[in-house]
């Protein structure tokens, strides 16, 4: 004996979980706002970051480009410049802000209008101050050698004519106007470290530099790496310091990969331009590993 079973009716066209996909695949109201609100960014994104780094990759993908400007004389100076800037200024730098992040730790009042002072230079904008300086450098009627002149009645030196000369001043003014906001980041690290650290120390019989070592080290160690490489990051692609000090001269002994990149647009060499930019993507691509591993753990 056989029994019959009722079949559901199916229509054609359809299928019996086709709701559930179309449930499954649509999007809420507040999804759809959400993409709302983020288009512009992605547009924005899409035009102003993604399009100019495929556009500038695509230019500096031709092979002769990089045998043109291993050729060159002035990129392998270039590339010395910019190894000496990151390894010599970066490392002063932060060194300097390490060491006043604790001296501006003490809670005299002196103390915070001096930091009050120390920060002018950060927050004055970069290319006045540093026509200043340049203003002030100047071998014929510059504030620095008219002093020189009137105290000794010689002639002071032409600060930025000199290629190693111009490299140290301008390795110095990106020490001194960068100066402030690393020491601000590392003495909000300094403060984050507890008290009661340094009071149990404290009366253990422990030194400065056993609190250093042991107790302000150990807790600063990631936040100064990580400064560390965002300044030698930042610093590839800089440009204010040296272009509005030194311009790369004199003769061009004095560019970094940023500024050869500037002297190859004006001499309207677009290829050895986006061919020197990706060169410095060596230097960067390391770091920011480094720093996101060390980020990571």
């Amino acid at each position: 004996m056989t029994l019959a079973l009722p079949l559901r009716p199916v229509k054609r066209g359809t299928c019996p979980d086709a709701g559930e996909e179309k449930a499954r695949f649509a999007l809420s109201p507040r999804q759809v706002w959400g993409l709302l609100f983020t288009a512009p960014y992605i547009a924005v994104f899409l035009a102003f970051v993604v399009f100019p780094v495929g556009y500038a990759f695509w230019l500096a993908g031709s092979p002769h480009l990089y045998v043109e400007l291993s050729q060159d004389p002035i990129f392998l100076r270039t590339v010395v410049n910019t190894l000496v800037f990151l390894i010599v200024a970066i490392n002063a730098k932060m060194l300097i802000a390490l060491f006043l992040s604790g001296f501006f730790m003490q809670k005299r009042w002196w103390v915070r209008v001096l930091a009050v002072l120390f920060v002018l230079p950060w927050a004055v904008p970069s290319i006045p101050t540093i026509l200043s300086v340049r203003f002030m450098l100047n071998p014929e009627w510059g504030v620095i050698n008219t002093l020189i002149f009137k105290l000794t009645g010689d002639d002071g030196p032409n600060w930025l004519n000199d290629p190693t000369l111009a490299l140290t001043l301008s390795m110095v003014v990106h020490v001194w106007k960068s100066l402030p906001f690393w020491t601000l980041i590392l003495l909000a690290g300094r403060l984050a470290i507890p008290h009661e650290l340094y009071e149990a120390a404290s009366v253990d019989g422990a030194g400065r530099w056993h609190c250093f070592r042991y107790i302000t080290w150990p807790s600063m160690s990631t936040l100064y790496v990580t400064c560390t490489l965002l300044s030698m990051i930042f610093s590839v692609v800089a440009l204010s310091c040296k272009k509005q000090l030194t311009g790369g001269g004199p003769a061009d002994l004095t560019h970094v990969l940023a500024t050869l990149g500037i002297r190859y647009l004006r001499l309207d060499q677009v290829g050895l331009a986006m061919a020197t930019i990706v060169c410095a993507l060596p230097l960067i691509l390391p770091l920011v590993y480094f720093m996101m591993r060390r980020l990571s753990r």
